[in-house]
């Protein structure tokens, strides 16, 4: 059976077909692999690095070249399924210029098929910009961690009608720069299915509800590997830190009982040779 590689035009066909799009976030090739035999329509490399693989306390601290390393790793890994790198905090945000030459860098030196930036109104000019530039742009309203500062922490986004009423604009708004797909964070259920209904790009929620044409993880969250802390919104498909942890602790018990290794996993050698060396 032929696999067709993922892209734009795909997303666009799942949408007006009424097929739910796959996403999860991905940031090394050996994991990669397994999510593209999986079947996964898409991975985005996220800047959520910064918190599961780095060790930081939010994404603000990650850089370009995090992002183009994790990034070509994962492109390595993937024939069919779409790679989406994040750009970084103030990778686009200075200027039109800077976030076109950003996105191409993701593009050449991180062998992505699309960037995402987070933003509304604000940053269509950027989105303009860079899809002029032959670059597919994901946007990102709801919940932006890039801005969890200026948001007043983690919380749900567009609750009260003024707020509901701006993401809406917004999301007019990306649409018409020339965004083809649109991830929406921490956002009521009906605003979210509701803003899916309104766009013609595919919406990918994650904490919107089942109403948006897609889903998307942290992969970490939703296998049990990432235990700081556990948004609302994440399932555990396994517990697989668990069973890590277990593993580990199996191997430093035979390691010092010394029954690891055994003779299966060691090489002989002609007793001859051995002999001329006392």
């Amino acid at each position: 059976m032929i696999i067709l590689k993922n892209t734009v035009a795909t997303f666009a066909q799942m949408k007006a077909r009424g097929e739910k799009i796959s996403m999860l976030t991905c940031y090394d090739y050996s994991t990669a692999k397994l999510q593209e035999a999986a079947g996964v329509n898409a991975i985005l490399v996220g800047d959520s690095l910064g918190n599961v693989m780095l060790g930081l306390p939010d994404t603000l601290s990650v850089t370009m070249e995090d992002m183009i390393t994790y990034g070509r790793s994962v492109a390595r890994a993937c024939h069919n399924t779409m790679v989406v790198i994040d750009m970084p905090f103030m990778s686009y945000q200075v200027s039109v210029e800077q976030a076109v030459m950003n996105a191409g860098r993701l593009m050449k030196e991180g062998r992505a098929n699309a960037v995402k930036l987070e933003g509304g109104a604000a940053v269509c000019p950027q989105i303009k910009a860079i899809t002029s530039a032959g670059i597919p742009v994901v946007a990102h309203l709801g919940l932006t961690p890039q801005a969890v500062n200026a948001l007043g922490g983690n919380r749900v986004q567009g609750k009260s009608e003024a707020a509901a009423k701006r993401l809406i604009e917004d999301a007019l708004a990306v649409q018409e720069a020339g965004a083809f797909a649109l991830t929406l964070e921490c956002i009521p259920a009906p605003l979210a299915k509701l803003i899916t209904n309104k766009l013609d790009i595919p919406t990918i929620g994650i904490g919107a509800g089942a109403g948006c044409d897609g889903q998307i993880l942290v992969y970490q969250d939703m296998l049990g590997l990432f235990s700081d802390y556990t948004p609302k919104f994440a399932k555990h498909f396994a517990e697989l830190g668990q069973e890590m942890q277990n593993a580990f602790a199996a191997y430093v018990h035979e390691v010092q009982a010394g029954t690891f290794p055994a003779a299966e996993h060691t090489f002989n050698m002609n007793e001859d040779v051995m002999n001329k060396l006392y």
